[in-house]
Protein backbone atom coordinates (compact mmCIF):
# COMPACT_ATOMS: atom_id res chain seq x y z
CA UNK A 1 0.00 0.00 0.00
CA UNK A 2 2.91 2.51 0.80
CA UNK A 3 4.36 1.91 -2.52
CA UNK A 4 1.61 2.43 -4.34
CA UNK A 5 0.74 5.70 -2.57
CA UNK A 6 4.31 6.85 -2.99
CA UNK A 7 3.93 6.18 -7.19
CA UNK A 8 0.10 8.04 -6.85
CA UNK A 9 2.34 10.85 -5.65
CA UNK A 10 5.06 10.95 -7.64
CA UNK A 11 2.70 10.76 -10.93
CA UNK A 12 0.99 13.58 -9.82
CA UNK A 13 4.14 16.10 -9.34
CA UNK A 14 5.86 17.74 -12.63
CA UNK A 15 8.82 15.60 -12.06
CA UNK A 16 6.40 12.29 -12.50
CA UNK A 17 5.44 14.20 -15.50
CA UNK A 18 8.68 14.64 -17.01
CA UNK A 19 9.61 10.77 -16.99
CA UNK A 20 6.12 10.24 -18.11
CA UNK A 21 5.80 7.61 -20.25
CA UNK A 22 8.45 4.41 -18.93
CA UNK A 23 5.99 2.08 -20.01
CA UNK A 24 3.26 1.03 -22.51
CA UNK A 25 0.72 3.85 -23.22
CA UNK A 26 -2.82 2.02 -24.17
CA UNK A 27 -5.47 4.65 -26.09
CA UNK A 28 -9.13 3.33 -26.13
CA UNK A 29 -11.00 4.00 -29.54
CA UNK A 30 -15.06 3.73 -30.17
CA UNK A 31 -14.36 2.57 -33.62
CA UNK A 32 -13.97 -0.61 -34.79
CA UNK A 33 -10.90 -1.07 -36.82
CA UNK A 34 -10.50 1.28 -40.22
CA UNK A 35 -12.95 2.99 -38.63
CA UNK A 36 -12.15 7.14 -39.30
CA UNK A 37 -10.94 7.78 -35.57
CA UNK A 38 -9.13 3.74 -35.49
CA UNK A 39 -7.28 5.08 -38.56
CA UNK A 40 -6.44 8.28 -37.13
CA UNK A 41 -5.10 7.21 -33.61
CA UNK A 42 -2.50 4.52 -35.14
CA UNK A 43 -1.51 7.15 -37.43
CA UNK A 44 -0.60 9.30 -34.17
CA UNK A 45 0.12 6.56 -31.92
CA UNK A 46 3.53 5.60 -34.51
CA UNK A 47 4.68 9.65 -33.64
CA UNK A 48 3.78 9.35 -30.22
CA UNK A 49 5.76 5.76 -30.12
CA UNK A 50 8.72 7.44 -31.73
CA UNK A 51 8.91 10.73 -29.48
CA UNK A 52 8.19 8.38 -26.36
CA UNK A 53 10.22 5.39 -27.25
CA UNK A 54 7.58 3.42 -25.78
CA UNK A 55 5.03 1.36 -27.57
CA UNK A 56 1.44 2.91 -27.84
CA UNK A 57 -1.27 -0.06 -27.96
CA UNK A 58 -4.41 0.81 -30.19
CA UNK A 59 -7.64 -1.02 -27.99
CA UNK A 60 -10.70 -0.92 -30.32
CA UNK A 61 -13.61 -1.07 -27.53
CA UNK A 62 -16.66 -0.56 -30.35
CA UNK A 63 -20.47 -1.49 -30.26
CA UNK A 64 -23.02 -0.61 -27.92
CA UNK A 65 -23.67 3.10 -29.25
CA UNK A 66 -20.26 3.69 -28.27
CA UNK A 67 -20.82 3.37 -24.99
CA UNK A 68 -18.90 -0.12 -24.47
CA UNK A 69 -15.82 2.58 -25.12
CA UNK A 70 -16.84 5.33 -22.55
CA UNK A 71 -17.39 2.91 -19.74
CA UNK A 72 -13.52 0.99 -20.90
CA UNK A 73 -12.58 4.90 -20.19
CA UNK A 74 -14.25 5.36 -16.95
CA UNK A 75 -12.93 2.38 -15.73
CA UNK A 76 -9.48 2.44 -16.35
CA UNK A 77 -6.92 3.61 -14.06
CA UNK A 78 -5.92 7.22 -13.96
CA UNK A 79 -2.27 6.99 -14.00
CA UNK A 80 -1.70 8.71 -17.47
CA UNK A 81 -1.37 4.82 -19.39
CA UNK A 82 -4.93 4.85 -20.80
CA UNK A 83 -5.83 7.76 -22.75
CA UNK A 84 -9.16 7.46 -25.04
CA UNK A 85 -10.56 9.21 -28.12
CA UNK A 86 -14.74 9.14 -28.10
CA UNK A 87 -16.80 10.65 -30.25
CA UNK A 88 -19.46 12.95 -29.28
CA UNK A 89 -22.11 10.03 -28.83
CA UNK A 90 -20.23 8.72 -25.56
CA UNK A 91 -18.72 12.39 -24.40
CA UNK A 92 -22.11 14.45 -24.71
CA UNK A 93 -25.29 12.79 -26.59
CA UNK A 94 -25.74 9.46 -25.15
CA UNK A 95 -26.50 10.31 -21.81
CA UNK A 96 -29.71 11.81 -23.20
CA UNK A 97 -30.41 9.39 -25.51
CA UNK A 98 -30.14 6.59 -23.35
CA UNK A 99 -32.24 5.99 -20.12
CA UNK A 100 -28.74 4.91 -18.56
CA UNK A 101 -25.54 4.62 -19.65
CA UNK A 102 -22.25 3.09 -17.27
CA UNK A 103 -20.54 6.24 -16.80
CA UNK A 104 -20.77 9.76 -16.20
CA UNK A 105 -19.44 11.72 -18.97
CA UNK A 106 -19.21 15.07 -16.98
CA UNK A 107 -17.75 13.34 -14.01
CA UNK A 108 -15.54 10.40 -15.32
CA UNK A 109 -13.10 12.03 -17.64
CA UNK A 110 -10.48 14.72 -17.91
CA UNK A 111 -10.19 16.47 -21.02
CA UNK A 112 -6.84 16.68 -23.23
CA UNK A 113 -7.43 18.28 -26.55
CA UNK A 114 -10.87 18.04 -28.95
CA UNK A 115 -8.88 16.26 -31.95
CA UNK A 116 -11.08 16.86 -35.14
CA UNK A 117 -14.76 17.22 -36.24
CA UNK A 118 -15.24 14.40 -38.53
CA UNK A 119 -17.25 16.53 -41.72
CA UNK A 120 -20.70 14.22 -42.68
CA UNK A 121 -21.81 14.21 -46.02
CA UNK A 122 -25.01 13.01 -47.26
CA UNK A 123 -24.74 11.08 -50.83
CA UNK A 124 -26.92 8.74 -52.81
CA UNK A 125 -26.00 5.73 -55.52
CA UNK A 126 -25.58 7.56 -58.79
CA UNK A 127 -27.83 5.04 -59.77
CA UNK A 128 -30.92 7.76 -58.71
CA UNK A 129 -29.56 9.91 -61.31
CA UNK A 130 -30.33 12.85 -59.01
CA UNK A 131 -28.01 16.10 -58.18
CA UNK A 132 -29.92 17.97 -55.33
CA UNK A 133 -32.17 17.45 -52.45
CA UNK A 134 -34.98 18.67 -54.63
CA UNK A 135 -34.58 16.05 -56.93
CA UNK A 136 -34.37 13.04 -54.01
CA UNK A 137 -37.22 14.64 -52.39
CA UNK A 138 -39.55 14.69 -56.06
CA UNK A 139 -37.74 10.99 -56.93
CA UNK A 140 -38.78 9.86 -53.35
CA UNK A 141 -42.52 11.08 -53.56
CA UNK A 142 -42.73 9.89 -57.15
CA UNK A 143 -41.84 6.37 -55.44
CA UNK A 144 -43.12 6.39 -52.55
CA UNK A 145 -42.20 3.64 -49.88
CA UNK A 146 -39.23 2.65 -51.74
CA UNK A 147 -36.44 4.55 -51.12
CA UNK A 148 -34.22 3.87 -48.00
CA UNK A 149 -31.28 6.26 -46.01
CA UNK A 150 -29.09 5.58 -42.97
CA UNK A 151 -27.24 8.01 -41.13
CA UNK A 152 -25.13 7.09 -37.74
CA UNK A 153 -24.76 10.01 -35.89
CA UNK A 154 -28.67 10.90 -34.26
CA UNK A 155 -27.76 14.60 -34.74
CA UNK A 156 -27.88 13.77 -38.52
CA UNK A 157 -30.79 10.76 -38.31
CA UNK A 158 -33.02 14.07 -36.71
CA UNK A 159 -31.90 16.53 -39.67
CA UNK A 160 -33.13 13.97 -42.23
CA UNK A 161 -36.49 13.14 -40.74
CA UNK A 162 -37.01 17.14 -40.79
CA UNK A 163 -36.19 17.46 -44.64
CA UNK A 164 -38.34 14.73 -44.78
CA UNK A 165 -41.32 16.71 -43.15
CA UNK A 166 -40.53 20.07 -44.70
CA UNK A 167 -40.56 18.61 -48.26
CA UNK A 168 -42.72 15.75 -48.13
CA UNK A 169 -39.71 13.27 -48.52
CA UNK A 170 -40.63 9.42 -48.63
CA UNK A 171 -37.85 7.50 -47.56
CA UNK A 172 -37.39 4.99 -45.06
CA UNK A 173 -34.62 4.81 -41.93
CA UNK A 174 -32.67 1.90 -42.18
CA UNK A 175 -29.99 0.92 -38.98
CA UNK A 176 -26.61 0.36 -39.53
CA UNK A 177 -24.14 -1.00 -37.45
CA UNK A 178 -21.12 0.93 -38.98
CA UNK A 179 -19.87 3.26 -42.09
CA UNK A 180 -18.45 -0.05 -43.42
CA UNK A 181 -22.43 -1.30 -43.81
CA UNK A 182 -23.37 2.07 -44.90
CA UNK A 183 -21.02 1.74 -47.99
CA UNK A 184 -21.66 -1.90 -48.82
CA UNK A 185 -25.32 -1.05 -48.64
CA UNK A 186 -25.28 2.45 -51.08
CA UNK A 187 -22.65 1.10 -53.70
CA UNK A 188 -24.88 -2.35 -53.48
CA UNK A 189 -28.16 -0.14 -54.16
CA UNK A 190 -30.21 -2.13 -50.82
CA UNK A 191 -29.31 1.35 -49.26
CA UNK A 192 -28.96 3.95 -51.82
CA UNK A 193 -28.89 7.40 -49.57
CA UNK A 194 -26.42 7.99 -46.54
CA UNK A 195 -25.85 10.99 -44.37
CA UNK A 196 -22.08 9.73 -42.96
CA UNK A 197 -18.42 10.53 -42.47
CA UNK A 198 -17.00 12.13 -45.31
CA UNK A 199 -13.59 9.96 -45.35
CA UNK A 200 -15.85 6.99 -46.33
CA UNK A 201 -16.83 8.44 -49.57
CA UNK A 202 -14.17 10.49 -50.78
CA UNK A 203 -13.06 7.50 -53.06
CA UNK A 204 -16.50 6.92 -54.47
CA UNK A 205 -17.35 10.06 -55.11
CA UNK A 206 -14.40 10.72 -57.24
CA UNK A 207 -15.03 7.70 -59.11
CA UNK A 208 -18.66 8.98 -59.43
CA UNK A 209 -20.10 5.71 -57.87
CA UNK A 210 -22.08 8.17 -55.61
CA UNK A 211 -23.15 11.59 -55.74
CA UNK A 212 -22.45 14.11 -52.96
CA UNK A 213 -25.61 16.31 -52.50
CA UNK A 214 -24.70 18.28 -49.50
CA UNK A 215 -22.05 18.49 -46.27
CA UNK A 216 -22.62 19.32 -42.35
CA UNK A 217 -19.52 21.76 -41.92
CA UNK A 218 -19.53 25.52 -41.51
CA UNK A 219 -18.13 25.87 -44.97
CA UNK A 220 -18.11 24.24 -48.08
CA UNK A 221 -15.40 21.36 -48.16
CA UNK A 222 -12.40 22.58 -49.83
CA UNK A 223 -12.14 18.67 -51.65
CA UNK A 224 -15.72 19.26 -52.67
CA UNK A 225 -16.26 23.34 -53.26
CA UNK A 226 -19.38 22.12 -55.42
CA UNK A 227 -21.06 20.81 -52.54
CA UNK A 228 -23.43 23.22 -50.68
CA UNK A 229 -23.64 22.58 -46.90
CA UNK A 230 -26.26 21.83 -45.28
CA UNK A 231 -27.05 25.12 -43.94
CA UNK A 232 -27.04 26.39 -47.48
CA UNK A 233 -30.15 24.73 -48.42
CA UNK A 234 -31.80 25.52 -45.07
CA UNK A 235 -30.67 22.68 -42.66
CA UNK A 236 -28.27 24.08 -40.33
CA UNK A 237 -25.61 21.68 -38.22
CA UNK A 238 -27.01 20.24 -35.30
CA UNK A 239 -24.91 18.94 -33.35
CA UNK A 240 -21.11 18.17 -34.79
CA UNK A 241 -19.73 14.76 -34.86
CA UNK A 242 -16.25 15.56 -33.63
CA UNK A 243 -13.64 13.09 -31.87
CA UNK A 244 -12.01 14.44 -28.76
CA UNK A 245 -9.01 12.80 -26.62
CA UNK A 246 -10.10 12.33 -22.52
CA UNK A 247 -8.25 10.40 -19.91
CA UNK A 248 -9.75 9.16 -16.61
CA UNK A 249 -10.62 11.39 -13.74
CA UNK A 250 -8.31 12.25 -12.05
CA UNK A 251 -5.42 11.74 -13.90
CA UNK A 252 -2.54 13.98 -12.73
CA UNK A 253 -3.25 17.73 -14.30
CA UNK A 254 0.82 17.54 -15.02
CA UNK A 255 0.32 14.76 -17.38
CA UNK A 256 -2.82 15.66 -18.82
CA UNK A 257 -1.03 19.28 -19.73
CA UNK A 258 1.84 16.87 -21.53
CA UNK A 259 -0.60 14.77 -23.53
CA UNK A 260 -2.09 17.80 -25.09
CA UNK A 261 1.15 19.21 -25.78
CA UNK A 262 2.77 15.94 -27.24
CA UNK A 263 -1.02 15.18 -29.30
CA UNK A 264 -1.43 18.65 -30.28
CA UNK A 265 2.08 18.82 -31.76
CA UNK A 266 1.83 15.85 -33.71
CA UNK A 267 -1.64 17.17 -35.19
CA UNK A 268 -0.81 20.64 -36.41
CA UNK A 269 2.33 19.66 -37.75
CA UNK A 270 1.89 20.74 -41.67
CA UNK A 271 2.85 16.85 -43.21
CA UNK A 272 0.78 15.01 -40.82
CA UNK A 273 -2.08 17.51 -40.50
CA UNK A 274 -2.76 17.86 -44.42
CA UNK A 275 -2.12 13.90 -45.36
CA UNK A 276 -4.10 12.66 -41.91
CA UNK A 277 -7.21 15.32 -41.58
CA UNK A 278 -7.52 17.59 -43.81
CA UNK A 279 -6.88 15.50 -47.32
CA UNK A 280 -9.56 13.63 -45.77
CA UNK A 281 -11.86 15.33 -45.45
CA UNK A 282 -11.86 16.05 -41.39
CA UNK A 283 -11.33 19.05 -39.77
CA UNK A 284 -8.47 19.65 -37.38
CA UNK A 285 -9.10 21.28 -33.91
CA UNK A 286 -6.71 20.53 -31.52
CA UNK A 287 -7.69 23.50 -28.87
CA UNK A 288 -6.17 23.07 -24.72
CA UNK A 289 -7.93 21.22 -22.24
CA UNK A 290 -9.98 24.18 -20.91
CA UNK A 291 -10.85 24.80 -23.49
CA UNK A 292 -12.60 21.57 -24.73
CA UNK A 293 -14.07 21.26 -21.27
CA UNK A 294 -15.74 24.15 -22.06
CA UNK A 295 -16.78 22.84 -25.58
CA UNK A 296 -18.50 19.63 -24.00
CA UNK A 297 -20.32 21.68 -21.66
CA UNK A 298 -21.85 23.54 -24.01
CA UNK A 299 -22.50 20.41 -26.78
CA UNK A 300 -24.14 18.93 -23.47
CA UNK A 301 -26.33 22.05 -23.21
CA UNK A 302 -27.20 21.78 -27.48
CA UNK A 303 -27.61 17.81 -26.69
CA UNK A 304 -30.38 18.23 -24.46
CA UNK A 305 -32.40 21.13 -26.15
CA UNK A 306 -31.82 19.04 -29.69
CA UNK A 307 -33.07 15.59 -27.67
CA UNK A 308 -35.90 17.49 -26.12
CA UNK A 309 -37.38 19.16 -29.32
CA UNK A 310 -37.15 16.27 -31.82
CA UNK A 311 -38.84 14.45 -29.32
CA UNK A 312 -36.65 11.68 -29.84
CA UNK A 313 -37.52 8.63 -27.14
CA UNK A 314 -34.88 7.27 -24.93
CA UNK A 315 -33.58 3.64 -25.66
Amino acid sequence: MLVTLAAGVFSATPAGAQTYPSKPVRIITANSPGGTSDIFVRALGDELQKRWGQPVIIENRSGGGMNIAGRACADAPNDGYTICILPNETLTLNQFTYKSIPFDPAKDFEPITNAFINTQVLVVSAALNVSSLDELAALSKAKPGTLSYSALAIPMQITMERWKQKTGADLVSVPSRGGGDIVTGLLTGTTPVAIVGLPNFITHIRSGAVKALAVDSETRSALFPDVPTLNELGFPNLAPVYFGFVAPAGTPKPIIEKLHDEISRIGTEPSFRQKRLIDIGIQPVFDTPEQFARYLEEQRTNAARLIQESGFQAR
